[in-house]
């Protein structure tokens, strides 16, 4: 048995070390969500460019950012596995892929 004053100090700790587990994760979550608010703008850019040196400009840029997208997805991805959690469907639900621009 544990003496009271060492098992609190444990739970403590214990604790604190699932609050920054779940603040690692929280701040994965929100780069994603930036870089995906990033991709969502450069392709709705080049949605509505104009002239074809402004379509090609940004197809460079969208896909800069997605490739930043997908870095901070798989981020994310592996966080969550390194915190136990294996099923990925809520990351796949809440933030898929960004897709390839199609010409």
């Amino acid at each position: 048995m544990i003496p009271r004053r060492p098992r609190e100090s444990l739970e403590r700790t214990e604790r604190e070390i699932a609050a920054e587990k779940a603040a690692t994760l929280g701040r994965a979550g929100e780069r994603l969500e930036a870089a995906l608010r990033e991709v969502a703008v450069v392709r709705a850019r080049w949605v509505t460019a104009t002239t074809p040196n402004d379509r090609e400009r940004l197809a460079h840029e969208y896909a800069r950012v997605r490739e930043a997208a997908l870095v901070a997805r798989r981020t994310l991805l592996i966080q969550r596995e390194a915190l136990g959690l294996r099923q990925h469907r809520v990351v796949d639900q809440l933030y898929p892929e960004p897709p390839r621009l199609s010409p």
